[in-house]
């Protein structure tokens, strides 16, 4: 067990990894248009969802663990009426998980257990709300693999 703080770093920054790359995945064949249009008449744009996480992110990581000083706009994520370009939202979400595992890297053993707080979570200590943040991640991945199903059914 002397190298469960190298396994559990280890192991969460290689999720964020694969999480990014799997938004990149499916962003690449959608262009700019699809990437901010919803396919169906309700939910989320692709783009309003990596709108979300990177805010998602910079928040409940940025701000509350690393002292970033992020302040979060909720609302403008889902309902941003001039949002950036597809690039430049694919950035500012890979500028954010690589906060990310920044901050991961330099959790020290007793920082896992450092009490947490933040608006609209339960988490008690850092650990928790990392593994939230991934698995909120997960979730929208989902709904972006339902997105570009649809869009390729449409082509």
């Amino acid at each position: 067990m002397s190298n469960l703080h190298s396994i559990l770093t280890s192991v969460l920054a290689d999720r964020y990894s694969a999480n990014a790359a799997r938004v990149h995945e499916l962003a690449a064949p959608l262009s700019n248009a699809q990437f901010w249009q919803k396919p169906f008449p309700y939910g989320n744009s692709f783009g309003h969802l990596v709108l979300h996480l990177t805010g998602n992110l910079n928040y409940y990581i940025g701000a509350q663990i690393a002292n970033t000083g992020y302040i979060r706009d909720r609302p403008r994520e889902f309902n941003d009426p001039n949002p950036p370009s597809k690039d430049e939202a694919l950035q500012r979400f890979d500028d954010a998980v690589n906060m990310v595992l920044k901050t991961i890297l330099t959790q020290s053993p007793e920082d896992w257990s450092a009490e947490y707080s933040g608006a609209g979570t339960d988490a008690k200590n850092r650990l928790a709300m990392v593994t939230q943040c991934a698995a909120h991640m997960q979730h929208h991945i989902g709904q972006m693999i339902y997105l570009n199903y649809e869009w390729a059914r449409q082509r």
